[in-house]
């Protein structure tokens, strides 16, 4: 069936485009170039004065796995607020902060996102994170393994292995886990905190095994880079939420001397200790430093207001917060001690200092970073907020007057110690493209993935222009997932099953031999049960697994 969407303003930085109208073409749940005259059109969208995107990508959002589930598990005052009733097409499902599977897969389609990425997968977990994402209907999905506190790196590093004995264990570790990028968490915090150590700064030694993050940083980093995947380095820094973190972040972009990395929730890792208060935003020393090292990428992590619920892999940040629980309750937990998460029900508040300048910090880095390219939109759902709030983001970074009322909200000193009111910026239609579809996409080297070029896959979102962007993103008019219509004006109208993305670099089938060892004396699996088969993962059939490619163009 050829479909046309008709006279639609498109916006697909991939290709240029900013803002011209044009026909899109659908054939077979792919973009096609323009039938020859007189072929047959079989459905026809008349888009005159809409704007047309490539379907949203969100490469940061925590929607599988164990730390999910705990939330899930202990805010039963996250579902009651929140029911969602079963209709004839969609399932009943709760929950804002941590949905269940269900309504995460129908939110984020009602808003126009066809794809979501999973960022701290652990491996011995992953076939359960698999299969909980396996449930998650319409969007496509995948997930970065995390490396960096598991036993097994340590020890290497420890030995004194080499890069390429380490790039075989990375490797391995990427297709046993069905994983799509490689992700470190406070590196080697998490081993740490179970050494009793309670901070872990950038060149301070794990107590056991004597190396120290920017060790595994390096490590890590190379080796992704000479593995060739295409995502660089996900890289959840060190002392997240410690006043005067800013100059571990600056430390960590120069430390890893000039290999790519994403830094992740930077929001988290941006804070000064200037004032009455020892705590101030760094945003401005942040943004420069993106800006003068290319070889960087970040997500925001933005904060807004309101209950949520914060999941983290960062046993050590998380122990450490417990005390500020709303409601007074909180987990953490270990999985084949290598690795951890802890589980805190938080609520920001817009008259708490903190809250209030962590909020204008995230929105200052937005507005400072000059290259929409390297820096993502996030929440770093649910820690920051959760996903369905990133209209009222955009809305924030797209309308200066808003924002400036917003922020005349807040607890008048921090407002005082932020710039946010002296930047002008305001985001454009074209640079939200960017940082919520190409930049993403590209990142992540998904080819057939946010934008509209021949061959792309037919994941397309399209909007009524408003003056309040809010109201515009929240609701798109259409959604089309791989050409099929599955949402109409914030409805769901089609349920179908989206695809997991991974990869498959290349190992020396040798390094599996002492591994295989390794697990029949430390672990509680056998190595054979550790290795996730593509039919545990696509949900009884009806979803399908993606190799993607390496950046050598090999699939592994």
């Amino acid at each position: 069936m050829l479909t046309r969407l008709k006279g639609g303003t498109v916006y697909d930085p991939m290709h240029g485009v900013n803002g011209e109208v044009r026909d899109i073409h659908v054939r077979d749940g792919r973009v096609v170039s323009s039938p020859p005259a007189g072929q047959r059109i079989d459905e026809e969208y008349d888009l005159h004065g809409k704007v047309v995107m490539a379907g949203a990508i969100d490469p940061h959002s925590h929607i599988g796995g164990g730390k999910v589930n705990i939330a899930r598990t202990l805010l039963p005052e996250d579902h009651r607020p929140y029911p969602v009733p079963r209709t004839a097409l969609t399932r009943s499902g709760t929950g804002r902060a941590a949905p269940s599977t269900m309504t995460t897969g129908y939110r984020y389609a009602e808003m126009g996102y066809t794809a979501v990425f999973e960022p701290a997968m652990l491996p011995a977990n992953s076939r359960q994170a698999h299969m909980e994402m396996a449930d998650i209907p319409i969007i496509d999905k995948g997930a970065y393994v995390m490396l960096g506190s598991d036993d097994y790196l340590l020890r290497m590093m420890a030995a004194g292995k080499t890069q390429e004995e380490i790039n075989d264990y990375i490797a391995y570790t990427i297709v046993a886990a069905q994983a799509l990028a490689v992700k470190v968490v406070n590196p080697g915090g998490i081993s740490a905190f179970k050494f009793n150590q309670r901070n872990l700064d950038l060149d301070e030694k794990n107590s056991y095994y004597g190396v120290t993050p920017r060790q595994i940083l390096q490590t890590l980093a190379r080796g992704v880079k000479e593995l060739g995947i295409p995502h660089p380095l996900h890289v959840h820094g060190c002392n997240l939420g410690v006043p005067g973190n800013m100059q571990t972040t600056l430390d960590t972009m120069s430390g890893v001397e000039g290999l790519p990395v994403h830094l992740t929730h930077i929001q988290f890792h941006s804070y000064g200790t200037e004032g009455d208060r020892r705590f101030s935003s760094g945003a401005a020393q942040i943004a420069e430093a993106i800006n003068r090292h290319g070889h960087v990428s970040a997500d925001v992590g933005q904060i807004m207001f309101g209950q949520t619920v914060t999941a983290s892999g960062d046993n050590m940040a998380q122990f450490r917060n417990r005390g500020i629980a709303t409601p007074n309750k909180w987990v953490c937990m270990d999985i084949e001690c290598d690795a951890g998460c802890g589980v805190v029900p938080f609520r920001y508040r817009d008259q708490n200092f903190v809250n209030a300048l962590q909020w204008a910090i995230g929105l200052e880095i937005f507005l400072l970073v000059q290259d929409p390219w390297r820096v993502f939109l996030t929440t770093d759902h649910p820690n920051g907020a959760p996903f369905t709030a990133y209209p009222h983001l955009i809305r924030l970074l797209m309308d200066k007057g808003f924002r400036d009322a917003s922020l005349e909200r807040l607890h008048p000193e921090a407002q005082a110690m932020s710039t946010l009111k002296s930047i002008q910026r305001e985001y454009s239609l074209y640079e939200i493209a960017i940082m919520t579809r190409a930049a993403p996409s590209r990142s992540l080297g998904l080819s057939d993935l946010g934008h509209l070029g021949e061959g792309a896959a037919a994941d397309i979102t399209v909007y009524t222009p408003q003056d309040d962007k809010e109201r515009m993103f929240e609701r798109p008019d259409y959604v089309f997932k791989g050409g099929t219509l599955v949402a109409r004006n914030g409805r769901i109208v089609k349920v179908t099953d989206g695809a997991t993305h991974t990869l498959r670099p290349g190992f020396d089938k040798a390094a599996v031999k002492p591994l295989r060892e390794y697990f029949d004396r430390y672990h509680t699996m056998r190595l054979e049960n550790f290795r996730v088969s593509d039919e545990e993962i696509v949900n009884e059939g009806r979803g399908h697994v993606v190799v993607n490619q390496l950046r050598d163009g090999s699939r592994g």
